[in-house]
C-alpha cells in the first residue's frame, strides 16, 4: 500500500493573522477556510494558484511558542519572473533576502517570511 496524494503542509505559527496576511499579500495565496480544531488550535488553509496542495497555517498557543530553527524547512513557489516579482515586493517595503542566483534550474532567490520561515522562488529555465 502505498499514499496517494500529498494533501497540506502544516506551519505552526505565534501570530496567525499576521503570517496569513504575507501568504495572502505578499505570495498572492487563497484562504481556502479557517476553522478550530477539537482541540483549540486555530487553522487556516491556504490555497497557491495552480497547485492542489494546501498550507495550513496553525494557532496553538498551549504548545508553548513557536522558535523556528534556522535553515529548519521553506517552501518553494515558482515565479514567473524574479525581476517582476522584485518590483512586488519593493512595492511592499520589502527586499530578496537572499539571491536572485543562478541555479542549476534557472534562478533563485528567497525571501523571509514571518515567524522565521524562509521562502524560495524559483524561476525555471
Amino acid at each position: 500500500m502505498k499514499v496517494g496524494k500529498l494533501l497540506h503542509t502544516r506551519y505552526r505559527v505565534n501570530d496567525l493573522e499576521r503570517t496569513v496576511k504575507f501568504y495572502r499579500e505578499v505570495l498572492g495565496l487563497a484562504e481556502a477556510r479557517r476553522h478550530k480544531s477539537p482541540r483549540g488550535s486555530e487553522l487556516v488553509f491556504l490555497k497557491t494558484p495552480g497547485s492542489e496542495e494546501e498550507i495550513e497555517i496553525c494557532s496553538y498557543p498551549a504548545a508553548g511558542p513557536v522558535e523556528v530553527q534556522p535553515d529548519l524547512t521553506h517552501l518553494a513557489f515558482a515565479v514567473d519572473s524574479l525581476e517582476e516579482f522584485g518590483k512586488h515586493l519593493t512595492k511592499l517595503g520589502l527586499k530578496f533576502s537572499d539571491g536572485p542566483t543562478p541555479s542549476s534550474s534557472g534562478m533563485i532567490a528567497f525571501i523571509d517570511a514571518p515567524e522565521g520561515y524562509e521562502i524560495e522562488l524559483i524561476q525555471k529555465k
